[in-house]
């Protein structure tokens, strides 16, 4: 049974379909594994019986000579998306008890290609944060640690829970977020593959608002041809919601090949800031060396306006923040203060501040701040014409090569314990943040280790709508890798 888990989301699948092994018994693999690992904490809530239930199901299914792309796998489903009758927290107090009486369109395409749900992800609350440490539900730790040292070490975030459930085998894949780098960096950190699609490309009906105009959902899996399936069984228009786009979804999964012989590979300089770690660095120069080496042509590109990007997003996403948080007022739904009050304006406030985290409290008031009347010009109205400027070196850039390789995060995973300011967390995207707000795919795959074991990731970019040349070239990169990515003890 343990050797089940250790199986790849489509090796799963192949068994499944070749008999095998049996739904059920995978699915059992996997809940003794989420029993042995609690520790972990990647999950907020478990859902075995219905697991269980799905894998009869699939089992069903599967004799009758029934298909779907994901007919019988087990998928952990960051704790964002409204799943009808299970529990949805957003990781906060606020949607402490939340049933959703819907399903979001993602997780109800997951369920369509046969999934079987093992519960929802932990994740930082309403998906603010890059170290998975500001959940109402206490911390996620990265199954990863530094050689010969006990400290435990974040998972990345905010999709932390996801991340590190795949690392750790406690499913066979699963659903992230990724506004700023949610899905990447925690990839990065955790020696998994977690592709943020083009904007427009996953559906985000059902799924708990951050920052509307970058929200993207997306997989983070063991493999690059994971990825290609678990994205191909959840992407797709959606007239539900006005930022999907009505674009036919391509067969990622048939089409992926390791090739990238007569392709222009640009390495941007504004990503080589004099700080930059020499592990980094050195990771960078071989993954380029690597894709010269299959066939590729590496050339020095500028995207000039990189410098700018993140102080852009820590406009851009606050402020949407800010609005969408604003429904959560303790009249509708979610969290309402238990304290006598004498208006509504006090039980509005006394609400928002129990149900709302310090990190989200912040991002509400920073949002507000750049929205209000004399600091919208100056902030926001400004901000959106550098993120324009941004997505048009992008667009240049695109106009030269055919992607685009950098690291996914400037450091490997850092202690639980080491103090941080909150600049420092924000710096953990400076790499990921960039396609974020030009609405590019983007894919972080692991491609070697720090010089303490802990795994490090590269990022490659491509134009929008051009995943399959992102998938190909990271499937390159990993083949050329060809690295052992359990961590010890799993």
């Amino acid at each position: 049974m343990t050797d089940l888990i250790k199986l790849s989301l489509t090796e799963t699948i192949k068994g499944l379909k070749d008999k095998k092994f049996s739904a059920v018994e995978i699915t059992d693999a996997y809940l003794t594994q989420m029993d042995v690992h609690k520790h972990l904490n990647a999950y907020i809530t478990e859902t075995p019986e219905l697991a269980r239930e799905l894998a009869k199901a699939a089992d069903k299914k599967l004799a009758n000579g029934e298909d779907g792309l994901l007919l019988g796998a087990p998928i952990a489903v960051k704790d964002l998306f409204c799943t009808q009758g299970v529990r949805t927290t957003a990781a906060s107090r606020m949607l402490e008890n939340f049933v959703p009486e819907y399903e979001s369109t993602v997780t109800a395409k997951m369920f369509a290609e046969g999934a079987v749900m093992l519960g929802k992800s932990n994740l930082d609350q309403f998906a603010m944060g890059s170290a998975n440490i500001t959940s109402h539900f206490n911390n996620v730790s990265n199954p990863w640690k530094r050689r010969h040292a006990d400290g435990i070490m974040v998972p990345g975030g905010s999709s932390g829970g996801s991340a590190a459930a795949t690392a750790a085998f406690l499913c066979a894949g699963s659903l992230g977020t990724d506004t700023g780098g949610s899905i990447r960096q925690p990839a990065s950190f955790t020696g998994t593959v977690g592709m943020k699609p083009t904007y427009g490309r996953c559906s985000r009906w059902g799924t708990v608002a951050f920052a509307s105009s970058l929200d993207q959902a997306g997989p983070i899996c063991r493999t690059v041809a994971d990825s290609a399936l678990l994205l191909q069984a959840i992407a797709g228009f959606d007239a539900k919601d006005s930022t999907s786009v009505k674009k036919d979804v391509p067969d990622w999964s048939g089409r992926l090949k390791a090739d990238v012989k007569g392709l222009k590979i640009g390495v941007p300089k504004e990503y080589r800031p004099d700080n930059l770690p020499d592990d980094i660095a050195a990771l960078w120069d071989q993954g380029a060396s690597w894709l010269r080496d299959a066939g590729a042509e590496i050339v020095e590109i500028t995207l000039p306006h990189t410098e700018y990007a993140l102080p852009t997003y820590y406009i851009v996403a606050p402020a949407e923040a800010s609005s969408n948080l604003a429904r959560y007022d303790g009249v509708r739904y979610g969290h309402r203060t238990g304290e006598k009050v004498s208006s509504l304006d006090e039980m509005y406030e006394r609400t928002r501040a129990e149900g709302f985290g310090d990190e989200v409290k912040r991002r509400i008031m920073i949002g507000t701040y750049v929205l209000s009347h004399g600091y919208y010009d100056a902030y926001y109205k400004q901000a959106q014409k550098i993120r324009a400027l941004i997505a048009q070196d992008f667009a240049s850039a695109f106009e030269q090569v055919d992607a685009i390789l950098t690291p996914t995060a400037p450091s490997a995973a850092f202690g639980m314990n080491e103090q941080m300011s909150n600049v420092e967390m924000y710096l953990n995207d400076v790499f990921t943040v960039p396609a974020s707000l030009a609405g590019v795919p983007g894919i972080s795959v692991p491609a070697g280790f720090d010089g303490a074991g802990l795994p490090l990731g590269l990022q490659v970019l491509t134009k929008a709508w051009d995943e399959q040349t992102c998938l190909n070239v990271a499937a390159v990169i990993e083949q050329a890798a060809n690295l052992d990515l359990t961590p010890e003890g799993y």
